[in-house]
């Protein structure tokens, strides 16, 4: 069975720049990170900060923990999909139900 990855919030602030005609060198700009960081996000190559969170409240009226608990959710479906992950976690669940039940 697959499952779905979550949306990155990169991609939530891609489009509504888009809808707001608002250039990501201009938006990176106002906001004052460097346009390759702004970029990376927008095509979730980079995680969203806190910081950066609270940035996107200050300039677009996002709420911060929308897009924080949209990043928590990708970034936790992204890593089960990690076979050397999951290898690790069947092993911690094996060794901890022996030990202790």
């Amino acid at each position: 069975m697959e499952t779905r990855i979550p949306t990155h919030p990169g991609e939530i602030l891609k489009e509504e720049l888009e809808c707001r005609n608002m250039s990501q060198r201009k938006f990176a700009e106002l906001i004052d990170v460097p346009y390759t960081q702004l970029n990376e996000i927008l095509n979730g190559k980079r995680s969203v900060s806190a910081d950066f969170a609270l940035m996107i409240e200050a300039s677009l009226g996002i709420n911060p923990d929308l897009l924080i608990n949209m990043q928590n959710r990708y970034n936790i479906a992204v890593a089960r999909t990690k076979p050397t992950l999951l290898e690790r976690l069947r092993f911690i669940r094996k060794s901890c139900a022996a030990v202790l039940t």
